[in-house]
């Protein structure tokens, strides 16, 4: 009897202590990740700032606000005098050198602390872009380095880079000195999460896969950001917050003396005896005894397994990504799977990190923002289950972007928009781009074939992220038109919508395997087809949904 990963994983236990610790410590690494994440973001809130003169000392921020209403742009006009008897005052002409601030919560933000501000507020969306250029080296690095020298390692060097790049932000005086630190910082955003989630995938049941995973990864982050805003708050500084947003990164070194090396990656490296040391450590964890003779029937499937592919390493050569954009369909396909990740990475980096300009404090928005990811993740689930991948990425893109639009605009033409309004749309974009993330993430990851879908994603998680540099210059166009920003994730919303609607429905389909099954799937498929469902199909197949569901994320994951 064969005796392959999955079965001598189940008689180690692959749904028991440690595996419910494996989530306990991915539920940790999402909360620190979060912190990480949005860091930047919280340092450089901008509070309500206005011109110095010396006749506003003493002043109440309502007097000084007054007295700036009718100037086009209150935050940098700097005044030649002040009539406070006719509440008049002429502009000099001159720029701003010293600024009045109103601090949101008392929390003293870098760009407060730096004069960030007016002409020189690029500089913290320049420093905001080198993080997602250090997002996609670091990508890059650590995901050959997880190849070479295991997941853990490569995961605690991830950290340690964002530990460093963290901490060195805190003394950080000049655009110089704050882009370098911002990009080490970078390094580590996307890998340390990937690296760790690869851990937990293949040390857990498929049963636990999806619905441990999402509500993990869900409810951990969304603490997370809840956490880095009112710490802020509480801390009051920005130099101090950066530490505490540092420190815990350090923690995840002690993943490398509680967690397990991947036992799949040792086989790959023909490292048989380290797989089996790593089994038995699980097992023992799990207080499950394994017997010998099925140790060595692992061993002799595992090296049954790699005489195979020695005997097939030329047609292993063949299944490259390179040789993918050979055949038409498939390879046209490939750069839609491109497009629309890359376009809702951007998306959804730029609309999280929209949260100021809405007439509510932006630490109360980050809170509001964050209590959107659970039912998000539910919802999403709930709807790719009952109407298709395809239906809940188009649509939730067709109306995340409108909402977009409607906000954006409403904020430019109403003088004095309703607050409650306003939140009420930017927390519907919100929820509707955490759905269309993660419904992207998924029919992207379904559409590539298996023998090429890890550098297939690779690809596109790294084109995500480089085009993510593009994330802090879109929200700087509202310093010039409100309703800038909104208009082009709109429009950029609406194309991937386009673009999505010419691929193929994955829901309960045997996804593709091979290049030659990559180039023939979904080839009599029509636009709308995944509209044209009738009755009975639906009710055959919420019936069976649960098997077919498990099945296709055991097929997924485990490949």
């Amino acid at each position: 009897m064969a005796m392959d990963f999955e079965k001598i994983l189940g008689k180690c236990g692959d749904c028991h202590r440690y595996q419910y610790m494996l989530l306990a410590l991915y539920g940790l690494l999402m909360f620190i990740v979060s912190r990480h994440y949005f860091a930047q973001s919280v340092i450089s809130f901008v509070p309500d700032h206005w011109c110095y003169h010396e006749q506003l000392e003493n002043r109440s921020y309502a007097e000084i606000a007054s007295i700036y209403a009718p100037f086009e742009s209150p935050s940098c006009t700097q005044l030649a005098s002040i009539d406070w008897d006719s509440r008049n005052a002429t502009a000099s002409g001159k720029p701003c050198t010293r600024w009045i601030y109103n601090y949101d919560h008392g929390f003293r933000s870098m760009n407060a602390d730096l004069n960030w501000v007016c002409d020189s507020a690029y500089k913290a969306r320049v420093g905001q872009s080198l993080f997602f250029l250090g997002s996609m080296c670091g990508t890059l690095l650590f995901g050959i380095l997880g190849d070479r020298i295991g997941r853990i390692r490569a995961m605690v060097l991830a950290n340690w880079c964002g530990f460093l790049g963290d901490s060195a932000t805190i003394y950080a005086q000049s655009l110089v000195t704050f882009s370098a630190s911002r990009f080490a910082s970078g390094l580590a955003a996307e890998a340390n999460a990937y690296l760790m989630y690869i851990l937990v995938l293949e040390y857990v049941s498929p049963s636990m896969r999806s619905v441990g995973l999402n509500l993990t990864m869900s409810i951990f982050y969304c603490l997370g950001m809840i956490s880095a805003s009112w710490q802020a708050v509480w801390l009051g500084n920005w130099r101090s917050y950066m530490a505490w947003s540092a420190l815990p990164q350090v923690l995840v070194t002690c993943f490398y003396f509680l967690v397990q090396e991947s036992a799949q990656w040792l086989v790959t490296s023909h490292d048989l005896d380290g797989a089996v040391l790593r089994l038995r450590r699980v097992a023992k964890f799990n207080r499950r005894e394994v017997s010998e003779a099925d140790i060595e029937l692992f061993r002799q499937h595992c090296k049954t397994k790699m005489s195979e592919a020695n005997s097939r390493m030329s047609l292993q050569k063949q299944a490259r990504l390179v040789d993918a954009l050979k055949s038409p369909r498939l390879c046209l396909r490939l750069i839609y799977v491109l497009v629309v990740f890359t376009i809702i990475t951007l998306c959804y980096n730029t609309m999280s990190r929209n949260v100021e300009g809405l007439g509510m404090s932006p630490f109360v928005m980050f809170t509001l923002f964050a209590l959107t990811l659970p039912p998000s993740g539910i919802v999403q689930i709930l709807t790719q289950r009952h109407l298709g991948r395809k239906f809940t990425s188009v649509t939730s893109m067709v109306v995340t972007g409108t909402l977009t639009a409607a906000s954006g605009i409403m904020l430019s033409v109403w003088r004095e928009p309703s607050v409650g309004v306003m939140v009420a749309l930017m927390l519907a974009s919100r929820f509707g781009i955490s759905v269309t993330s993660g419904a992207t993430m998924q029919i992207s990851a379904e559409l590539v074939p298996t023998c090429v879908r890890s550098s297939g994603l690779a690809v596109v998680h790294v084109a995500g992220a480089a085009l993510s540099f593009l994330s802090p210059f879109i929200l700087h166009l509202d310093t010039y038109f409100r309703a800038g920003s909104s208009i082009i994730l709109c429009l950029l919303l609406l194309f991937s919508a386009w673009i999505c609607l010419l691929l193929p429905e994955t829901r309960n389909k045997k996804l593709p395997m091979s290049l030659a099954e990559g180039e023939e799937f979904g080839k009599d498929e029509r636009m709308f087809d995944f509209l044209r469902r009738s009755k009975e199909e639906t009710r055959e197949e919420n019936g069976r949904d649960d098997l077919k569901a498990d099945g296709t994320n055991e097929k997924l994951m485990a490949e």
